[in-house]
């Protein structure tokens, strides 16, 4: 499947700024620890891009009408699991099983939370970002509270990861991919 038709199906069920930059960040972390790992960075990208297909506009059905959407652009079968996986617990039944699923799981809460902190840096940036300080984010709960905390330490959990390794590796996706994310925005 090529990126150009996975970016038009992104656009087609997603207009808010938030949600189209949420792709782009969860993309980019996906292809960076595919790339980490040894695996299909376009693959791993694409499962990031869309994962959140169904969520602006179907957010009853979310990972639930994924598949039908998904079918406009002939996704294949394991990029439906993948994407429909990361909800498990919360809104799907389809647990993650492969690593890839499993990183998306962990990744997909915490990619929201580490941008909330940036915001609130005065460089507004990850780049200057610090475990520690992500850290203190993470424990108060009324920070980003839409933020599963719960999800976010049970995909750390799933991976065999401490909560250290899961953040700092996350922090240098999204530090590796702001000025790419940054740049995409603005061709949307």
């Amino acid at each position: 499947m090529e990126r150009k038709a996975a970016i038009e199906l992104l656009k087609k069920y997603n207009t808010e700024e938030f949600h189209l930059r949420h792709a782009l960040t969860v993309e980019q972390v996906m292809r960076y620890f595919a790339k980490e790992y040894g695996y299909d960075e376009n693959f791993w990208g694409l499962v990031g891009l869309l994962h959140d297909i169904d969520f602006e506009k179907y957010p009853d059905e979310h990972c639930k009408k994924a598949p039908e959407l998904l079918a406009e652009i002939n996704a294949p079968e394991d990029m439906v699991h993948a994407i429909c996986s990361h909800g498990y617990g919360i809104c799907s039944d389809i647990k993650p099983e492969h690593e890839m699923e499993k990183i998306l799981f962990a990744i997909d809460e915490l990619t929201g939370l580490i941008w909330a902190a940036a915001k609130m840096r005065p460089s507004k940036s990850t780049k200057d970002m610090e475990v520690s300080s992500l850290k203190k984010k993470f424990k108060d709960k009324k920070f980003a509270a839409g933020c599963s905390r719960e999800t976010i330490s049970k995909g750390a959990e799933e991976l065999g990861w401490e909560l250290n390794e899961l953040f700092e590796k996350t922090i240098q996706a999204m530090r590796a991919s702001e000025d790419i994310i940054e740049e995409e925005i603005k061709n949307l």
